[in-house]
């Protein structure tokens, strides 16, 4: 019967999610909300809740979290600096000439900053705000240009240094050593942010050369989709280099510091910050008000991130007070077709929770109850959480709650059908790389 209860609880949470409410607070208001109700039913023991301040403590001491500020920072800053505005400007005009150059040109652009930032917000913007009306007055199709914006935006949740892996990599840390743990494995092995960043990188620029294939297609087959753009004036190598530089300095910084073992993520994240730092007073950006702004973004993310964990954290123990994780595990372990089957299961779920909530939530809510599950079936973490990444990738791009779609309409005058029309091809794209690593998971450890 506790089981329901857990069941019920998770249905709860999402309904109220979905009708518009904080996450933080839904999550630990409806979870003491189920708590109570149950401990005054007999269905709930209430010493769970007595292990919350255990839980805060290890959150708030969590050296890996330390991370979060410290890129969110960096992102902030380079977004201000508008480090963009020059490498999109000369790699439209590098490329654009010819037909579809543009919109390889935004790949490009893309990609370079989510390895150099990893903020899909500031990046979706910049690029809505700088290329989108260029493609209208030169005749580009409407989804082909929105599609191509929103999907070389969200190419900073799978490219390092993502905050998505940041987040993913406490999580999965956790539930892996819990599925040791429950195995009897009491000398546990850890996965780190790190790992993730090093197995991120190859699907990650795989992601950009199928979204690269199929612009090419669509040059193809429908070239009048795509027109070239007139150029004034070609640009010279040296503005090529000065724009090209800074977010390749910062490339080298942050993940050539990870990769090369010279500093952890939080670490690389510091060197990030001061980079962004460097870069923006270069650019003549930096003053005592960008300053300000900058910190005080920061802190408006971060403060949302840590407080969406507390939630999730009180959620989790009175979940798992109603024993809800032992009737998912018990569901899961006992399908038939064995792991392959639950695994698929797993992702169609977060696939689904996707179109309605953001990767936050399902982050904090969801992987820490079927992470354990499918890692005692002996799944690599490193694979799943990558797969996982970039199942969550599509939560960006997946209407009616997309994050990418919100941020490109707040800033141009896309039509919804236009903007859904192009996006679908890059959804599938996604699920595409999914099955990829399904099929090659010796992917993920190339490097």
């Amino acid at each position: 019967m506790e089981a329901w209860w857990g069941l019920l609880l998770f249905i709860t949470v999402t309904g109220v999610l979905m009708a518009g409410f904080p996450v933080a607070f839904t999550l630990g208001g409806v979870s003491l909300w189920f708590a109570l109700i149950g401990f005054l039913t007999g269905w709930f023991d209430f010493d769970f809740i007595a292990a919350l301040p255990n839980r805060l403590n290890g959150i708030l001491n969590n050296v890996t979290l330390m991370a979060v500020p410290g890129f969110v920072f960096m992102g902030v800053v380079l977004e201000k600096a508008k480090l963009a505005e020059s490498l999109l400007q000369n790699m439209a005009a590098l490329l654009g000439s010819k037909k579809g150059g543009l919109g390889f040109a935004l790949l490009i652009v893309g990609m370079l900053l989510a390895a150099s930032t990893g903020i899909v917000g500031a990046t979706v913007v910049t690029l809505g705000l700088l290329a989108m009306p260029v493609m209208q007055k030169h005749g580009y199709d409407p989804a082909v240009s929105a599609g191509t914006i929103c999907a070389a935006g969200t190419l900073g949740q799978i490219i390092p240094p993502s905050i998505v892996l940041v987040l993913l990599g406490d999580v999965l840390s956790n539930a892996y050593q819990q599925a040791q743990l429950d195995l009897q494995i009491f000398n546990p092995k850890t996965v780190s942010v790190q790992d993730l960043f090093m197995g991120a990188l190859i699907p990650g620029l795989m992601l950009v050369a199928l979204y690269a294939l199929y612009l090419l297609w669509v040059r193809w087959r429908r070239p009048e989709t795509m027109p070239a753009i007139k150029i004034k004036q070609q640009p010279v190598l040296t503005d090529i280099l000065k724009s090209l530089i800074p977010p390749l300095f910062l490339i080298l910084a942050v993940l050539g510091s990870i990769i090369s073992g010279l500093a952890t993520p939080t670490d690389a994240a510091s060197v990030g910050s001061i980079g962004a730092l460097v870069l923006a007073a270069f650019k003549r950006k930096l003053d005592v008000n960008m300053l300000r702004e900058s910190l005080k973004e920061t802190v408006k993310v971060t403060a949302m991130v840590f407080m969406i964990l507390i939630g999730a954290a009180l959620f989790s123990l009175v979940f798992k007070g109603f024993h809800g994780d032992e009737a998912v595990q018990h569901f899961l372990t006992n399908l038939p077709g064995g792991k392959g089957v639950a695994l698929i299961l797993v992702m169609l779920v977060l696939f689904l929770l996707g179109f309605i909530l953001d990767f936050i939530e399902i982050t904090f809510v969801v992987i820490p109850i079927v992470g354990p599950i499918l890692l005692m079936m002996d799944y690599d973490p490193v694979w799943l959480g990558i797969m996982i990444a970039i199942n969550l990738q599509t939560s960006f791009l997946t209407p009616p709650f997309g994050f990418a779609l919100f941020y490109l309409r707040g800033v141009s005058d896309i039509n919804t059908r236009d903007l859904y029309r192009g996006v679908m091809p890059f959804i599938g794209l996604q699920l595409l790389m999914l099955i990829l690593l399904f099929y090659f998971p010796a992917l993920v450890n190339l490097f």
